[in-house]
């Protein structure tokens, strides 16, 4: 996933802030609705779900040294990266869907999207990574 929300971070959204509003709308909302697909949201879930597995796991094998580095890890995937999608980016996405790319509001709000969605990404990018950085240290403790 880290992976994903570094490449919106770092050329993304800066090629999509190049284009005028309404384009720029209009395939924001392409890219959401493409998103939302069995591959990419079976990947996005199923490492919420292991992040669960993994942190309850760690906490009832807290003797184990790796312990520490695999709750970190998860509490940084299930926060940082899962909360702030579902708390921040996808309410933003929701709204930027029923926008119409046409309109004054669409401009206006297509400059408030850019923004705030790009800053929720840069947290979500980089609470994946450190939950990548602390789950592989796991694995060589």
């Amino acid at each position: 996933m880290a992976g994903v929300f570094f490449a919106f971070s770092t050329f993304v959204m800066n090629a999509l802030a190049r284009l005028q509003p309404k384009e720029g709308i209009t395939a924001m909302q392409a890219i959401n609705i493409t998103a939302i697909n069995p591959l990419f949201m079976g990947i996005f879930l199923g490492t919420a779900a292991t992040c669960i597995f993994i942190a309850g796991s760690s906490l009832l094998n807290w003797y184990q040294p790796k312990s520490a580095h695999l709750l970190i890890g998860s509490l940084f995937y299930l926060v940082g990266a899962f909360g702030v999608t579902i708390l921040f980016n996808v309410p933003l996405n929701e709204a930027l869907a029923i926008a119409n790319p046409d309109s004054a509001n669409g401009a206006s709000l297509w400059a408030n999207y850019l923004a705030n969605w790009t800053i929720w990404n840069h947290v979500r990018t980089i609470s994946a990574l450190l939950a990548s950085a602390a789950i592989t240290i796991a694995l060589y403790e």
